[in-house]
């Protein structure tokens, strides 16, 4: 084979490579706390505090969807979610509303976010001894008390929202349940204490081993399934953005643009130089802006109207050069 051939095989085998990678892009999701108001009562007797089981179940299912054999979906880390959230004052009267994460999902960059519910959390017990016919189910009650025999059930939904639209693209469900004689629901799991502090580790093998913590497993789990098996329903985004430089040192460049158009950390964007601009000789409207290259900055950190980006190849940058990217 001669050496421009060969180096033409290259060149094919390299671009092939780059196809390929863009198109195995993951679909990035973000996961929201869960609501859970309808269940808080019989929680906080379960746990004898004020727990957020919003957030252990949206923690818990974040683990789950990372640790997906597939890899399915890239899901956004907690401090990233948290910092929108802050910075857009989100209250958690607002983790189930679609609209609401919508515009959360946007800011973050992702394809789409979740936003579930807990409707059931609690103690299905059966008394005995009553009339003396031994039998008659009470309904779903506060947790945390022995009974001669114990049944924890969970309930939980979930949607897949796309963050342009607002629409439901995928819906998941997810039940569990587990009893044991003679224990409470806390029952069975050891020394577990992963609630201090109004938060829940739900992950933890302790608390997963005692009845409501099997229960939350299977519910979870079985939600997961059907989060995972709708990815082919989950568009992902195609963003173009063209920011201003607006400041410029030895090694940083910040934009004028940030999350609301859509950028994230790790976007890489071309930067560019007018160097003509040609203007309708009747209206004077610009038709066309001529540029020159002068480089490729990455975002590094992005606020939603700003982003700090380090310098990855050029030199010269200036006040009111443009930067562009078109991203998935």
């Amino acid at each position: 084979m001669t050496t421009k051939k060969l180096l033409s095989l290259c060149i094919l085998v390299l671009m092939a490579s780059l196809t390929l990678h863009a198109g195995d892009r993951k679909k990035r999701v973000a996961v929201m706390d869960f609501e859970y108001g309808t269940v808080k009562t019989a929680s906080d007797a379960l746990f004898g505090e004020s727990v957020d089981v919003g957030r252990g179940m949206s923690d818990l299912l974040v683990k789950q969807l990372v640790n997906d054999p597939q890899g399915t979906y890239s899901v956004i880390e907690r401090h990233a979610l948290d910092k929108i959230l802050a910075e857009q004052n989100f209250s958690n009267s607002n983790r189930a509303n679609p609209a609401s994460a919508a515009q959360i999902g946007k800011l973050l960059g992702v394809d789409a976010i979740i936003v579930g519910s807990i409707t059931q959390f609690g103690a299905e017990t059966k008394k005995t001894g009553m009339g003396g016919g031994g039998g008659g189910w009470g309904g779903y009650g506060v947790g945390g008390f022995s009974h001669k025999n114990t049944k924890a059930v969970v309930s939980v939904d979930a949607r897949m929202i796309n963050v342009d639209t607002g629409e439901i693209m995928v819906a998941a469900e997810g039940k569990g349940e587990s009893s044991r004689s003679s224990t409470s629901l806390l029952g069975g799991g050891g020394n577990w204490h992963g609630f201090g502090g109004g938060n829940a580790d739900f992950g933890s093998s302790n608390f997963q081993q005692t009845i409501i913590g099997e229960a939350v497993k299977q519910a979870m789990d079985q939600l997961s399934v059907g989060l995972i098996a709708g990815a082919s329903k989950v568009q992902m985004r195609t963003i173009s953005v063209q920011a201003t430089v607006a400041f410029v040192d030895a090694s940083t460049v910040v934009l004028n643009a940030g999350a609301k158009t859509g950028l994230k950390a790790g976007d890489q964007l071309s930067v560019e130089r007018v160097t003509k601009e040609i203007k309708d000789p009747g209206t004077g409207e610009v038709l066309r802006r001529l540029t020159s290259p002068i480089g490729t900055i990455e975002v590094t950190d992005v606020d939603a109207v700003s982003s700090v980006c380090k310098i990855v190849s050029g030199s010269g940058f200036k006040i009111g050069d443009l930067a562009k990217t078109v991203t998935q």
